[in-house]
Parts: structure tokens; sequence; C-alpha cells
């Protein structure tokens, strides 16, 4: 049950974007070159060492390591802090709360307002399917509990997360 807190970080994460989107923050980092490629190569490498770290664990253990814990806070800190920075530090999430939100606002009108609300209600969204996801999961945790079955998605999760690490690091910005 310890995942749901990762689940919170990004959706504490999403609500950062919303704030920032509706106060106008992402357009300003979304127009700066500089803000832009920091917190897109802040990103890429926090997620290309959450993938050598799922690797190193299943190779160096023969089993997934899961989870960094914090040793002040345990497994729900560290969840939270994974999934609030993989959100917050992607730099897509933002460009998606400037580009899909705006279509939504009548021309002229106040924005903050109907951006918070639509941000909010798309955190909602996202809240809801991580319940039915840990739902589902929690159905298949005999299956997914398996020494080997573990190892597999660590190691999959793990090359993946180096791939869009590389991925988002060589992306040209365009504009």
């Amino acid at each position: 049950m310890f995942k749901l807190h990762l689940y919170i970080g990004v959706c504490c994460a999403l609500f950062l974007h919303t704030a920032a989107a509706s106060l106008g923050l992402s357009a300003v980092i979304m127009q700066s070159a500089l803000l832009f490629s920091i917190l897109k190569y802040v990103g890429a490498v926090y997620l290309t060492y959450l993938g050598v770290k799922a690797l190193y664990g299943v190779m160096k253990k023969g089993e997934a390591s899961c989870v960094e814990t914090d040793i002040r806070g345990g497994e729900h800190t560290a969840c939270f802090k994974q999934g609030f920075l993989t959100d917050f530090l992607n730099p897509k999430v933002a460009a998606f709360f400037l580009t899909f939100l705006p279509q939504f606002v009548a021309p002229g009108a106040h924005s903050f307002a109907p951006f918070l609300l639509m941000g909010a209600a798309y955190t909602a969204m996202t809240a809801i399917w991580f319940l039915f996801y840990i739902s589902f999961i929690h159905y298949i945790s005999d299956f997914m509990k398996r020494p080997k079955t573990k190892k597999w998605i660590e190691g999959i999760t793990g090359a993946v997360m180096i791939g869009f690490g590389i991925k988002l690091a060589l992306e040209k910005v365009q504009r």
C-alpha cells in the first residue's frame, strides 16, 4: 500500500503545475530557453538516476529493490518524493497545461480561476485513475510479488527510464 504515496506525490506535483499555469509561471518557463533547459536536464538526470538505480538493484541483488528508503521517513516519504519529482521535473507536463487548458478559456477572460478549476479537475481525474490502478495492482499482487516477476518489471522499468532520460536530454526545443 506504500505505493499510494507515489501517486499522492504525482497529484501534488500536478497541482503545482496547475498553479504555475494559472499564474503564468509555466508560460515564462516555456518561453525561457535557459529555464526550460534547466528543468529538462534536471528531469532527465533524475529519470536516468531512477533507471540506473533500478537496474543496479536487479543486477546486484538479483531482485527488485523497488524503492529507495528514506531513513527518516521510510518508504512512504521516498515514494512520495519519487512521484512528486518525476512529475514536477517533467517539462512536458508544463507544456501540456499550457497547450491543453487555454483552449477552454474564453478569449479576453481572466484565466486564473478557469485554469485552476480545470487543473484541479485533471488532478482529481488522475487521482481517481490511480485508485483504480492501485485496486487492479492489489488484485494481481500475488503474481506481482514473485521475485522473478519483480526482477523483470524492475529491469524493464529501469531500461525504459534510462531511455526516457536520454531522450529528454537529447530532445530539441521546438518553438
